[in-house]
């Protein structure tokens, strides 16, 4: 069975001699294949190597988009929750301004704001999440974005009824008497008194204010002119429509400043102080009228 050798001869330079050495041909064979069985397990160990070393890199590449993306997410977590304390603070600001001007029945902005990005567990396993995983968080934080969007929108509109009810506020304010319209002494207030002329018991719709002829008369609040002319009680005088229904009315003018259809301002000289009409001196007949009818224009004074 192992008669059948392979031969091995040395041949050496020219002084040495010839070496020969026999060798089974189940041993060569067996070598053979025990070195097959090397190179494969060899090839197969490198071929290891290099996928783990190619795996290795893509995880630490994948680690990389991770850690960006985790940071990403972290920031504009950070950002929703200051929008969401700004909209909270917003709402408190919004419902102390309806407390102030009883506009308490404000627009349905409802109370749950978005919560901004995954808990502290979540954001401690982020890092071996999987892109599906990655993408239901940001799903989430968009889901909560647009909440606060439709949040703030409604916020605006909420708002715009604010600002229109200061708006006309300001109309109302401004068209309001509020100063005297001459300086001098109040020798006849609002209400009943003793004429005079007559010495009979009279009603006195506005007050008298005693001051040197020529005077200025300044219009308390802004309006337009609706009447200016002479009236034989009044003398020479002027009605102002402040809208609102309040009317203002001068009397006893040594001269009238204004034309009817004319708009004037707050503080506009409309006229100077006479004795024109039933009069005992110069001075300025005031009255209000409130729908028609004459209310005490001390009411409308907020000047000592």
């Amino acid at each position: 069975m192992f008669s059948k050798k392979y031969t091995i001869i040395f041949i050496p330079d020219v002084a040495g001699r010839f070496r020969r050495f026999s060798v089974p041909k189940m041993f060569v064979k067996g070598a053979v294949a025990v070195g097959m069985v090397f190179c494969v397990i060899f090839g197969y160990f490198a071929y290891s190597v290099l996928q783990k070393s190619s795996d290795l890199g893509e995880l630490g590449s994948l680690r990389t988009v991770t850690a960006s993306q985790k940071l990403e997410i972290q920031q504009f977590s950070q950002k929703l929750r200051q929008i969401e304390t700004q909209m909270t603070r917003l709402e408190q600001f919004d419902k102390k301004l309806r407390v102030i001007t009883a506009l308490e029945s404000q627009p349905s902005t409802g109370h749950e704001f978005g919560s901004g990005g995954p808990d502290q567990d979540a954001m401690v396993s982020f890092s071996s999440a999987s892109k599906k995983y990655t993408q239901s968080l940001m799903d989430s934080l968009n889901s909560d974005l647009d909440r606060i969007g439709k949040q703030a929108e409604s916020q605006e509109v909420s708002f715009f009824e604010l600002d229109e009810f200061f708006k006309e506020q300001s109309s109302l304010l401004s068209h309001t008497p509020s100063i005297w319209p001459t300086r001098g002494w109040v020798t006849s207030t609002f209400g009943y008194r003793r004429s005079p002329f007559t010495g009979l018991r009279e009603m006195h719709e506005g007050i008298d204010v005693a001051t040197q002829r020529g005077a200025p008369i300044l219009a308390p609040a802004n309006g337009i002119v609706i009447r200016v002319g002479y009236h034989v009680g009044y003398g020479k005088m002027i009605e102002i429509d402040h809208g609102y229904g309040v009317v203002s009315r001068y009397g006893h003018n040594s001269k009238n400043i204004v034309k009817v259809g004319q708009k004037i301002k707050r503080g506009d000289l409309i006229a100077k102080v006479g004795s024109t009409g039933r009069s005992t001196g110069p001075h300025l007949h005031y009255e209000v009228l409130l729908n028609g009818v004459p209310v005490n224009p001390y009411r409308y004074i907020f000047q000592n």
